[in-house]
């Protein structure tokens, strides 16, 4: 009897250590998961892709369009990408978990010709921004 409870306990400790998944680890199944699943929608997104970059604990998400690099769509595209990456966090495609184990989503919005239209690192200070909106950081007036 002694020897079938050290054996289940010895099958008990090897199996909690495989299930235990380090950060690397996460981080691929993060971007598999991600370019198999994940979608964004909008009229004038083509594709959309993830990256990972283990030595830096970064994934790269390239947001794809069908937009000419121009300046007035970078423009236009600055003030709506922080309600898409909003939305990429409510998805989990921006994952909160993952950003608290301290990686990093660079997340680019392009043109058809490569140009960047916006681009922004998400990281721990980035996201408590993003979940609480822009104004988080804005003081108001006092009266």
């Amino acid at each position: 009897m002694k020897k079938i409870t050290q054996i289940a306990f010895a099958f008990a400790v090897v199996l909690l250590l495989v299930s235990c998944k380090n950060t690397k680890q996460k981080i691929q199944e993060h971007v598999s998961n991600y370019n198999t699943s994940s979608s964004i929608k909008g009229g004038n997104v083509v594709s959309t892709s993830a990256k990972a970059f283990l030595n830096d604990n970064k994934i790269e998400i390239r947001i794809e369009t069908n937009l000419e690099g121009t300046d007035a769509n970078k423009l236009a595209y600055k003030d709506t990408f922080p309600s898409l990456l909003k939305q990429m966090v409510e998805n989990d495609q921006i994952s909160p978990a993952l950003i608290e184990e301290g990686v990093k989503f660079d997340v680019y919005f392009i043109s058809y010709n490569n140009i960047i239209l916006a681009q922004q690192l998400v990281d721990k200070e980035e996201l408590a921004v993003i979940e609480n909106g822009a104004a988080a950081g804005k003081e108001t007036a006092k009266l």
